[in-house]
Parts: C-alpha cells; structure tokens; sequence
C-alpha cells in the first residue's frame, strides 16, 4: 500500500488503479481514508503530467479522460492539492492539452473549488 502511489504516478500504469480503488473500499469506514486519498490525488496529478509530457499528440485519450475524472473526483472530495502539483499540472496540461475539453471542464471545476475565498492556496 505504501508503494502503490509511485506506481500510480507512472504514465501508462492504468491497471495500479484498479488495486488503488479496491484498497479505497477497504479503507472507507477508517480514519487513514483522507491520508490515502491525498496520496492518490498527487499521484493522479503527477501521472496526468507524465501522461501529457510523454504522450505530447493525444494518443491515450480514453486513459487520460479517466485520470481527469478520478483527478475531478478526488478534488470534490478533499478540495485541497499540493501547490507544487497543481502549479505542475495546470503547466504542462495548459502546454499540451489546452484543446482537450475534459482537460478543460475539469481544470474550470478545479478552479471552481480550490479558488473560493476561504480558500488557501
């Protein structure tokens, strides 16, 4: 379990995400649930960024489409990130996916949440 987030962090590792999600149901009625949703957020952000530096022409689509919904699907839940990590992905996913309305309507919604008033990031 301590492994699994670097694993995660790799482009191409969709298959790690399956466990990741089996080990969130296990973990659903425990106190370690938010810890192990923050390590799967900044693996999700950092994935997406190797995704995108590495695959520059849209080729995976249907992966990186799944990525951003888990990566909108995690923000909800914590409304938190690691500034090192958005500023990472909101470059890179600006630099080469600023056509991909996912990318897009997710980056809109992240906004939405991490920017309100109360907010300290």
């Amino acid at each position: 379990m301590d492994q699994l987030p670097a694993a995660l962090e790799r482009a191409g590792n969709e298959e790690s995400w399956a466990v990741a999600d089996a080990i969130s149901g296990v973990l659903k009625n425990s106190e370690d649930l938010l810890s192990w949703r923050r390590h799967l957020l900044s693996a999700c952000m950092k994935g997406l960024v190797a995704m995108y530096s590495s695959s520059k022409d849209e080729s995976k689509q249907e992966v990186e489409r799944s990525m951003l919904l888990r990566l909108e699907e995690l923000l909800c839940v914590l409304e938190e990130v690691d500034p090192g990590d958005w500023c990472s992905l909101v470059k890179t996913g600006l630099k080469y996916r600023y056509r991909d309305e996912t990318f897009l309507k997710v980056l809109n919604v992240a906004i939405q949440l991490l920017y309100k008033k109360e907010s300290s990031l």
